[in-house]
């Protein structure tokens, strides 16, 4: 459909609003995350954990290449989708914002606080001229004070924390899988079975653990880290295990 000449206006300035309040250049932001790989993360009572499907297109791909969860600091992960160097553009500010939180005060930063820092800078980047928003979102996951945090952030700069959320193309059968199974008492094991849940019904029961990433931090270590291959593998084959002679949903994820 053709815009209109006054439409096209809006269209093509980050700084002005359309008649009816929208910023469209930030709600094409969101629609390239919605087209990024689905990134999860789910809190449980003991730690956080990410999972990402990386979705490799070719074969011809080497899985190792495609890097989707990250650690900012020692007690600090995140998981992307949109677009990929944008994602660790943000990802390397917020590791400096980690360091010199070090620097200035000797203590590590907070969970919050990073995930406020990165929402303040993706923010301004929706007032200026020139520039156009950041098309990728963050899932922040942590530790403060043996607390586990899990924030999202989402390219106009807003900031939510939840107990269980996804982002990407996968996010509404993701949504609809924590909605209906997910328990404020359960631990880390069974947080990453429920993220394998999920993501067995968005790709139809087929699950690739070369295809996945897996980022944990419990509340024991408060360190954060990064399955192996065969760690993921272990899960994987535990999930496929469960839903042997079954049926797989159908995904009601977007393509």
């Amino acid at each position: 459909m053709q815009m209109s000449a006054p439409q096209m206006g809006y269209d093509r300035a980050i700084t002005v609003f359309s008649p009816d309040g929208r910023l469209f250049q930030v709600e094409y932001a969101r629609e390239a995350v919605k087209r990024g790989t689905t990134a999860a993360g789910i809190k449980a009572k003991d730690g956080v954990v990410l999972l990402v499907d990386k979705r490799i297109t070719s074969r011809l791909i080497e899985a190792e290449s495609i890097e989707k969860i990250f650690q900012i600091d020692a007690h600090i992960g995140v998981a992307t989708s949109g677009l990929v160097a944008d994602a660790r553009t943000l990802v390397d500010r917020a590791r400096v914002e980690a360091q010199v939180n070090r620097v200035s005060f000797d203590e590590p930063i907070g969970v919050e606080v990073i995930a406020k820092k990165i929402c303040d800078h993706k923010q301004t980047y929706t007032q200026f001229g020139g520039v156009r928003p950041y098309g990728t979102a963050v899932l922040i996951a942590g530790i403060d004070d043996n607390k586990p945090r899990l924030f999202e952030t989402d390219p106009s700069g807003a900031l939510l924390e939840y107990r269980a959320t996804a982002i990407g193309a996968g996010r509404n059968s993701f949504m609809e899988t924590f909605e209906a199974n997910y328990s404020d008492d359960m631990d880390i094991d069974s947080a990453i079975m429920l993220g394998m849940d999920a993501l067995y019904n968005v790709t139809e029961g087929k699950l690739d653990a070369s295809t996945l990433e897996v980022g944990i931090i419990t509340t024991d270590t408060k360190q954060f880290r990064k399955f192996s291959n065969e760690e993921v593998e272990n899960y994987v084959n535990k999930e496929l295990e469960k839903h042997k002679g079954e049926e797989p949903e159908e995904s009601s994820g977007e393509e």
